[in-house]
């Protein structure tokens, strides 16, 4: 620390010379959108005063808001790893946007050392407050979606829910091999709103967890909690092997309606022969399709449920395709084709997932220290899953007002490239601070700055 070297000349350009210098920079000015962000939805400050700080008062010298905001705001700029903390210990862009003191004085502290993030993990992972960054999550995505909408919530929410497998690396607990996976991973459970990209809850559970395991307490929750928050009607989306008994009769029991695909079986391909013959004439150009409807009780549910078949002509193939969708929704309001165009928007939920573990590169590494339980390590990494759906709801809220202004698609990356990792040079005059952002942000931060307007603030 504190090593110099002499001027460098590299070898393409005589005419440059390198050294090193001891001004104020950093790679990340865009942390200080992300800080706008989060002060506009009021969530940062209700965590503050909900979570359970057991911390003696005498000795706090980060308060919980700031530590979250370094972690949040870290992984969302692409610093993913807990170690890079003390690389970024006196990076004047977050000693600024993290911390919650005024004027000059962020930059005379310290930012939270590696040691004290980890104890905020076991802190976090409490389950009382595993609970409230849970709610506070859903909070964000629902904030978010109104921002825009002069703080209107939507009245009709669909909501996907689908697996996440996280891949795990050396000795964690609660890790199982999946041969369909073909790894040794996590296998957590996430909630989206596909259409508007937004995530609203995660759920971790151990590797060799059943694709359906948990899901009859967590989706009802979790759907009860956005219609005491917004008001809105929900109904639920997910793949085939969300469709066993246990899960339906819990979504029935609180009235949530929900769209599924179904595995075929013996019983059904019996049942739908008749609707299998192709129709007389020439092989079609353009693919068709029909929609038949039944009732059906497989052996692990508790009454006959509606079913939709899904037949589908396709050029030049010989026989005809088909599939299953079982829905409680109503017939008289939602004709089979439609049930079919529900279900397929579903396809941008697995979309959204792949780039938030392409992106923010979720990864679980607690382990078993001294004499940490299983339980322990589960409580940590859960908290890491959420902190990294908060950082992916940071920059979709970016990602989105983006969009509205360009009327072009972004994805995340786009975002952190363009507008997140921008250099910015810190100075200081009579205690005022001046930060100078590069060349580089003149292409998207103008109108960014202008627009920021738009994201509703929240009234709590």
């Amino acid at each position: 620390m504190g090593e110099t070297i002499p001027t460098w000349k590299p070898t393409c350009n005589p005419s440059v010379s390198v050294r090193l210098s001891g001004r104020k920079t950093s790679s990340d000015g865009g942390a200080f959108l992300l800080r706008e962000i989060m002060d506009r939805s009021g969530v940062c400050e209700q965590l503050g005063q909900q979570l359970q700080d057991h911390r003696d008062p005498s000795r706090v010298r980060h308060s919980l808001t700031s530590q979250l905001r370094t972690l949040m705001f870290q992984h969302a700029q692409g610093w993913d790893d807990l170690s890079d903390t003390q690389l970024l210990g006196e990076d004047p862009v977050f000693q600024l946007a993290c911390s919650d003191q005024r004027s000059t004085t962020p930059l005379t502290q310290q930012r939270p050392s590696q040691p004290t993030l980890s104890r905020l993990l076991n802190l976090l992972a409490l389950d009382a407050n595993r609970a409230v960054l849970h709610d506070g999550l859903l909070d964000l995505a629902m904030w978010r979606l109104s921002s825009m909408r002069g703080g209107k919530p939507l009245p009709s929410i669909t909501l996907d829910v689908d697996g996440l497998p996280i891949e795990t690396f050396g000795n964690q607990a609660g890790t199982g091999y999946n041969r369909y996976v073909g790894c040794t991973h996590y296998s957590p459970l996430v909630a989206s709103i596909a259409e508007a990209g937004d995530m609203v809850g995660g759920l971790l559970r151990e590797g060799n967890s059943g694709n359906a395991a948990q899901a009859d307490q967590w989706i009802p929750g979790l759907v009860q909690r956005i219609r005491q928050t917004t008001g809105a009607q929900v109904q639920v989306r997910f793949d085939s092997g969300f469709t066993g008994g246990h899960t339906l009769s819990a979504l029935d029991a609180e009235n949530i309606p929900f769209v599924g695909r179904i595995t075929s079986n013996a019983v059904l391909d019996r049942m739908v022969q008749p609707y299998l013959k192709r129709p007389v004439g020439r092989p079609p150009e353009q693919l068709r399709e029909w929609c038949h409807e039944f009732y059906y009780k497989a052996e692990s549910w508790d009454q006959p449920r509606r079913i939709v078949l899904v037949v589908s002509e396709r050029p030049d193939d010989l026989f005809l395709h088909h599939f299953f969708l079982v829905t409680s929704l109503d017939s008289k309001d939602w004709h089979g084709h439609e049930v079919l165009s529900l279900y397929r928007r579903r396809g941008k939920a697995e979309g959204h997932m792949g780039e938030l573990k392409d992106t923010l590169n979720v990864h679980l590494s607690s382990t078993c220290r001294g004499a940490s339980t299983v339980q322990d390590v589960m409580g940590r990494n859960q908290v890491n899953l959420l902190l990294d759906l908060y950082a992916y709801q940071l920059m979709h809220s970016l990602r989105v007002l983006m969009e509205y202004i360009t009327h072009q698609g972004w994805s995340l990356r786009k975002v952190r490239e363009q507008t997140l990792k921008i250099a910015a040079t810190v100075a200081v005059h009579a205690r005022r601070i001046r930060v100078h952002i590069g060349r580089a942000g003149n292409k998207w931060w103008p109108d960014l700055l202008r627009h920021l307007s738009w994201l509703h603030q929240s009234p709590t």
